[in-house]
């Protein structure tokens, strides 16, 4: 078990949590985008949110200013979020209008809120667990899909659920977070998310 945990902390990597909130969106909205709107849009959301800090990852690995793709130091977790918080901003005002994808929108709103207290921790000499803050953001903004669109799906939460658990299990087993870094990165995900729920609900 010890061996297959680590890959859920891949599986469900921060990076890839846009994208993941994304795909859910759209599947729930299939009736009102067509193919031509979605496939540009998940590329603008591909290349902002994966491409890009995956460049700036290998440059500042390049120069060592961070020692893996985990960034467990809080110094080098500063720059990384900074960036991210940029980035976010970018797509809210250029790729996510409020008008065209309203959930999505105030989902990355939650989002740059959730990244920026996460970086305001680390001037604290705290490190909230990133991997549990993007996990149960997305299991909250799914949530409330489900309820907004009163799909009935009664499977997608527990799974997601326990995907919480076991992305926590993996950042325990490469003790990469103590349990209180984990607790803290729920918090930091889910209440901004809950919090901006009653905004679109």
């Amino acid at each position: 078990m010890k061996k297959i945990l680590p890959i859920f902390s891949y599986v469900f990597h921060p990076l890839f949590t846009p994208v993941q909130a994304c795909v859910f969106y759209f599947l729930f909205h299939t009736a009102d985008y067509n193919i031509k709107q979605v496939t540009p849009f998940f590329w603008q959301i591909s290349i902002v949110t994966i491409a890009i800090p995956m460049a700036l990852y290998y440059l500042l690995r390049y120069n060592r200013k961070i020692d893996s793709i985990m960034i467990s130091d809080l110094e080098q977790r500063k720059i990384p979020l900074i960036f991210q918080s940029f980035l976010i901003i970018i797509l809210l005002r250029k790729s996510i209008p409020l008008e065209y994808y309203p959930e999505l929108h105030f989902f990355f709103i939650g989002a740059l809120f959730s990244t920026l207290i996460a970086l305001g921790l680390l001037y604290a000499k705290f490190k909230a667990s990133l991997h549990m803050l993007a996990i149960s953001a997305l299991t909250v903004f799914v949530f409330g899909l489900n309820i907004h669109l009163q799909l009935g799906n009664i499977y997608l939460v527990p799974f997601l659920l326990l995907m919480n658990g076991f992305v926590a299990s993996s950042r325990l087993v490469m003790q990469a977070h103590t349990p209180n870094e984990l607790i803290i990165g729920v918090l930091l995900g889910s209440i901004p998310q809950i919090l901006f729920l009653f905004l679109w609900l």
